[in-house]
This record gives C-alpha cells, sequence and structure tokens, in this order.
C-alpha cells in the first residue's frame, strides 16, 4: 500500500501517516527503490494494536 492509500483507509492526511513512520509510530513500512510502502498485514496488525491499547 501506498502513503496515500494508507491514509485513506485510516481517513486520515498523507502527511499524518508520513509524521508516524517519521517518529516510528505508525505502521511498519519498507522502501522499494524510492517509494515507502506498506504490506496491509502489517497496516492491519497496527490497526489491531491500536484498537486493543484503546480497551
Amino acid at each position: 500500500m501506498t502513503t496515500d492509500e494508507v491514509a485513506s483507509l485510516l481517513r486520515t492526511k498523507p502527511s499524518t501517516v508520513r509524521y508516524w513512520r517519521h517518529v516510528g509510530e505508525g505502521p511498519r513500512s519498507f522502501k522499494a527503490g524510492r517509494r515507502v510502502l506498506y504490506a496491509r498485514g502489517d497496516v492491519d496488525a497496527w490497526i489491531k494494536a491500536k484498537l486493543e491499547q484503546a480497551s
């Protein structure tokens, strides 16, 4: 997934997702060439962890 796709899924701005990556707070990402990408499973796991923290 791209940063824009993750932002759309989370209903936030791409700049917020980039900030989370910068501070080590967001879903795990990886680089493919110059592009930053996210595996859907990592995004889903991050969402699940955030839901568990909120409970």
